[in-house]
Order: structure tokens, then sequence, then C-alpha cells
């Protein structure tokens, strides 16, 4: 007899669900290797592996789970992996999602972190960025129109979602946006009487399981163990990221206010241009942003300190998605929790938007940027060629035009 799952579906036999965790941890630890570009790019590439390719959630569901990582603290894409883990594979799902993708992008900011602190420099990765970015650009944009179609199929969403752009464009808090659009939604809908979206379709966990379908160059500081303060222990670097990771809300730059407020004002454990190459590291190497916790415990600690600045920064997104995550199909129920939902997904691709418009004028520099974009592109949406591999071409591509200088 099948065993009863977490969200009250028949899962799968012990053999099937180690299958399904497997195959979890294989994609997280590839993404964890290859996504470039920050969240909007992890959102886009999560959303081709999860939605277009392997089908195991439909767009609708894919951007309730968006929505809800943007209004609880931590890095957004790496609590969407987790939440993507639970709703495949349960509590185990969302331990193997999450820690496969971080484990890479920290393993790889550990050895930035190490070649800083022995050589006082880090290895040039202008060329490796050069060639990827054009290509992110492409898998964005196509991420954007695939939920947008779902996201924005009023007039009224689309209209929020663009007051949702300018407002951030404007300096508005991204929170403040979110929060804003649901509550309108939901008031709008209220008062019109209008049915909110029904309650997405069972995932493939409710159902039972899988279906059978076939840097560039930094500046650099002298490196000492702190700056001008005491060494800290590995407790007070863990409990100091501990509280980062609990109450953070926003992109890297607030991340950067945060750690400068602390690290280099008030207790000056770090340089101010220890601080921004720890952010660079973080901005330069693939998966999450917030393993630059991880450059900065070795600076502080050595890999103990590494260890558990990594652990402090990333624990509160388990925890937060581990109390949220049951309540989503609960509030797509309520027509008015279903409405403000609706507005907080609108403002969502709004933010993805604007941080796409961003990158793409940080990434289309010259001719060769721009054929690169659009050759992507038409790769993904003539050929569908997987996103891995568009990656790797761009950054063979970057190389290429590296030497060739």
């Amino acid at each position: 007899m099948a065993e009863r799952g977490p969200v009250g579906g028949d899962v799968e036999t012990a053999p099937e669900r180690w299958a399904v965790l497997r195959e979890l941890a294989v994609l997280f630890l590839r993404l964890g290797t290859t996504a470039f570009g920050g969240p909007a790019v992890h959102v886009a590439l999560m959303e081709q592996e999860v939605v277009r390719q392997r089908r195991w959630m439909d767009r609708e569901h894919f951007l309730d789970l968006l929505g809800a990582t943007n209004l609880i603290p931590g890095p957004n894409s790496t609590e969407l992996a987790i939440h993507i883990g639970h709703r495949r594979a349960g509590w185990a799902g969302l331990v193997v999602a999450g820690s496969c993708f971080i484990l890479p992008a920290a393993l790889i900011t550990l050895a930035f972190a190490w070649a800083y602190a022995r050589f006082g420099a880090l290895p040039e990765a202008g060329w490796l960025l050069y060639g990827v970015k054009p290509v992110i650009i492409a898998i964005v944009v196509q991420a954007l129109a695939g939920l947008g179609k779902t996201a924005l199929k009023t007039r009224p969403l689309l209209a929020l979602a663009v007051a949702c752009s300018a407002a951030h464009v404007l300096g508005l808090h991204e929170l403040a946006i979110l929060l804003a659009a649901g509550a309108l939604t939901a008031v709008t809908r209220r008062v019109a009487g209008a049915p909110a979206r029904p309650p997405p379709p069972p995932t493939l966990l409710d159902r039972g399981g899988p279906p059978r379908a076939g840097g560039a160059c930094f500046p650099l500081a002298a490196v000492g163990a702190t700056a001008a303060g005491v060494a800290p222990g590995v407790t007070a670097i863990f409990l100091f990221f501990l509280k980062i990771g609990s109450v953070l809300f926003g992109s890297g730059y607030v991340l950067l206010a945060f750690l400068r407020a602390d690290l280099v004002e008030r207790w000056g454990w770090l340089t101010e241009a220890q601080l921004l190459d720890a952010i660079a590291v973080g901005q330069v190497t693939p998966g999450p942003v917030f393993t630059t916790a991880t450059f900065i415990g070795y600076l502080l600690g050595g890999t103990p300190g590494a260890l558990v600045a990594t652990l402090g920064i990333f624990l509160p997104a388990f925890f937060f998605v581990a109390v949220s995550g049951p309540l989503i199909p609960r509030l797509r129920h309520s027509p008015v929790a279903g409405a403000f939902l609706d507005g907080v997904n609108a403002g969502s691709l709004a933010l993805m938007a604007v941080v796409a418009g961003q990158l793409a004028r940080a990434a289309l520099v010259d001719w060769i940027t721009a054929a690169l974009a659009l050759a992507s592109a038409a790769l993904l949406l003539r050929y569908r060629v997987g996103s891995a591999w568009l990656v790797l071409g761009g950054a063979l591509a970057g190389a290429a035009a590296h030497a060739l200088r």
C-alpha cells in the first residue's frame, strides 16, 4: 500500500522516492553550478526546467511559489528552490533541493576566498561573464513571456504590473510594492465581486509522484584575518549571519548596506575594500548571491568561519519555507487571499522585468553580445535547447572573444 505524503496525496514507494530525490539533487546541483546572473536569472532557469521541460507543476503554481518567496525574508531564488523540492518530494525534497542549490556556489566562493586570502588576488572572470550574460538575458525574457501570459491575463493586472515597475524604478521598497499590489487586487476584486482564479490542480506530489513522460578584476586590499577589529569567534559569525538571513528583504545592494553597517563601521571586522570584494565575488559566481557570507566567513574565521556563516545566512530560508509552504494551497482556495496572491504575482513579475532591463544594459555592450543574445533566443524558442548548454556555449564564446583580442 502506498504511503501518505505530506500534502495528502499518495506518494511513491521507497525506491521511487529515492529516484525523485536523486532527480532533484542532480537538477539543483547543476543549477547551482551554472546559474550565473542573480535571482531573476535563477527564477527563469527554474521555470524552464521545472515548468517547461519536466512539467513538475503548472505556471500558476510556480507563480504562487514565486510570489510567496517575495513576502518572506531571505534569498528569493534559494527559497523558490526549497519550495519546489518540498512540493516535489516533501520534507526530504525541501532539504535536498535547497542544499544542492547552495552547495556548488558555496564551494566555488570558498575557493575564491582561499585564493584571495593566500595570494591577495582573484582570478579574472570578465571573459566568462562577457559571454554568459547575453545568454541569460534571453533565458530571462523567455521566462517573463511565459509567466506573463499566465499572471497578467486581465487588463487590471497588466496595468498593476506597469505601475509596480514604475514604483520600483522610482525607488520604492520591493516589499512595500508587493504588499500594496496584493492588497489593491484583493480589495478591487472583493468590491467588484469577481471570483478569484480557481485553485491550481493537484501537484505531482499530490498525484503520487512524477509522470513517466519521456571576475572581472576586483580592486584588492591587503588581506588579513580582519581589519581593525578583533577576530570574532565562530559563534559570533554564525549568530551575525543568522540575523541577516532572518530579517533581510531585497537585493544584493540591501545586503551590502546591512553588512557594511556592522562589519565595517560598527565592529571593524573588515575593511571597506574587503567587503566590496566579497559582494563582487557573490555577484560573479553562480548560484545564490548570499554565498557572499561564505567569502566573509572565510576571511573572518577560515574554513570553520565560512561553514558557520553559510549555515547561518541560509538556515532561516529553510525555516520560512517550511512554515509558509503548506499555507499556499489554502490561500489559493480563499477568494480574497487568492486575489492577494494574484496581485503579488503581478508585482513579482514587474520587479523581475525591471531587473532584466538592468541586466540587459550591463550585458549587451557590443555587437558580439547582442548577437549572442539573439542566437540564444532563437535556440530557446525554435529548438528548445537546454539552458545549461546555452550557458556553456556563452562561456566558450566569451573565452574565444577574449583570446582573439
